[in-house]
C-alpha cells in the first residue's frame, strides 16, 4: 500500500517523486480514492488554500486549421460541425473581456486555430489587448499556436501577460496524436515566449489512448519546463473528428490523473480544464480539492459549466473565488 503521508510530506518539501512512486498513484484502488485526494487536498491547501482561480476563453478564431491534431474539432481532419469564422475583431475580443471580468474570471484567454498566427493577426490582437489593458485590470493569456520569437516579443510588448501552448501527450506518443507537427516544435514556441518575458501556461490532453508511462513522462516533462499554470484536458470525443470514439476515462481515473500532477507540481496552478464537465460529471466538485483552477462558460466548440453554476458549486464547497483585480463591471455585478 503506498505511504500516502509519506508521499505528501516529500511533495510538500518539494522533492520529486519518482516515475515507481507517480505510477502507484496513477493505479491507486478506487475504495482509496478519497484517502488520495484529502493527500492531494493537503497539498493543494498549503499552497492556494481553498481558492479558485476563475479563466474564460474566446475562441476568436475557429476551423480552417492546416494540422491534423485528431482530438480537435478544428482540424484539417474533422468534418465536426462547428462555426467556421475569421478572426474576430478588437472591440469584440474587448467586450469577450468585459464578460470576463464580470464573471470574476482572473484571467481571460484568446484563442486562434491554425498551426500559426499571421503578422496581420498579431497587429489585431496587441491592438485589442492594449485596449483591454487601458480599460480592465484582467490579465490577458494567449493560445495562438506556433510563435516565432518576433512574435513573442511583439505580444509581450502589447501587455499579453501568459502563453498558452500545451505539451499534450508525451514525446514519444505525440505522433499518434498528430503528425504535422513534431513535440519539439511545442517545446520551440515555449522557449520563445519565455525568453520574451512571457508567463507560460503549458499542460496536456487526458484520455487520448495514451498509456499510465506517457501520463507521467508528460507531467515529467511539464516538471522540467515548470510552467506558472498546468491546465489538464479530458478528452470530449467529438463526433467528426479521428477520436470520436475514444472513451478512455471515468470520474475516477480523472481525478487519479489530475492527483499525479498535484503531487509532481505542488506549487503550480493546476486547472481541471476542456471536457471536465463530460468527464467528470456528478464528482466535478471533487476535482477542486485538488486543482485550483477552472474555466467558465465553454470551450472553443464545445459548451461548458456557465459561471454562475461555477460559483455557486465553489461556494457550496467552502471555497472561494480569487480576484485579484476591481473594475465597476465586476462590482456592480
Amino acid at each position: 500500500m503506498t505511504d500516502l503521508i509519506d508521499l505528501t510530506d516529500r511533495a510538500l518539501a518539494d522533492t520529486c517523486l519518482t516515475r515507481t512512486e507517480s505510477l502507484a498513484l496513477l493505479q491507486t484502488p478506487d475504495e482509496q480514492l478519497l484517502d488520495l485526494i484529502n493527500a492531494a487536498y493537503r497539498i493543494r491547501r498549503t499552497h492556494f488554500g481553498n481558492t479558485v482561480r476563475l479563466q474564460m476563453l474566446l475562441n476568436a478564431k475557429s476551423g480552417a486549421c492546416q494540422e491534423d491534431c485528431h482530438y480537435c474539432s478544428q482540424s484539417s481532419v474533422s468534418t465536426a460541425d462547428i462555426d467556421r469564422y475569421a478572426l474576430v475583431s478588437p472591440k469584440d475580443m474587448l467586450q469577450g473581456a468585459r464578460r470576463a471580468a464580470e464573471a470574476k474570471a482572473q484571467r481571460f484567454c484568446v484563442v486562434i486555430s491554425g498551426r500559426s498566427p499571421l503578422d496581420r493577426e498579431i497587429s489585431q490582437i496587441s491592438t485589442a489587448v492594449r485596449q483591454i489593458k487601458e480599460e480592465i485590470p484582467i490579465q490577458v493569456c494567449c493560445s495562438l499556436g506556433l510563435l516565432n520569437e518576433g512574435q513573442a516579443k511583439e505580444l509581450k510588448a502589447a501587455g499579453v501577460d501568459r502563453i498558452n501552448h500545451n505539451l499534450n501527450t508525451s514525446e514519444a506518443y505525440h505522433a499518434s496524436i498528430c503528425t504535422t507537427h513534431t513535440f519539439a516544435d511545442r517545446l520551440a514556441t515555449l522557449k520563445h515566449a519565455r525568453a520574451a518575458g512571457l508567463e507560460l501556461c503549458s499542460g496536456g490532453i487526458i484520455g487520448m489512448g495514451e498509456s499510465d508511462e506517457d501520463l507521467i513522462d508528460l507531467a515529467f516533462s511539464l516538471r522540467d519546463l515548470d510552467p506558472d499554470s498546468i491546465p489538464l484536458n479530458m478528452l470530449h470525443p467529438v463526433p467528426g473528428t479521428p477520436f470520436e470514439g475514444t472513451s478512455q476515462l471515468s470520474p475516477r481515473r480523472c481525478l487519479k490523473i489530475l492527483c499525479m500532477f498535484r503531487f509532481l507540481h505542488p506549487r503550480r496552478e493546476i486547472r481541471a480544464a476542456g471536457g471536465r464537465e463530460w468527464n467528470l460529471r456528478s464528482l466535478q466538485p471533487l476535482a477542486l480539492y485538488v486543482a485550483d483552477s477552472l474555466f467558465v462558460d465553454g470551450y472553443l466548440t464545445t459548451p461548458g459549466q456557465p459561471a454562475a453554476e461555477v460559483q455557486n458549486m465553489i461556494e457550496d464547497l467552502g471555497f472561494t473565488v480569487e480576484v485579484t483585480y476591481q473594475t465597476e463591471a465586476a462590482t456592480s455585478s
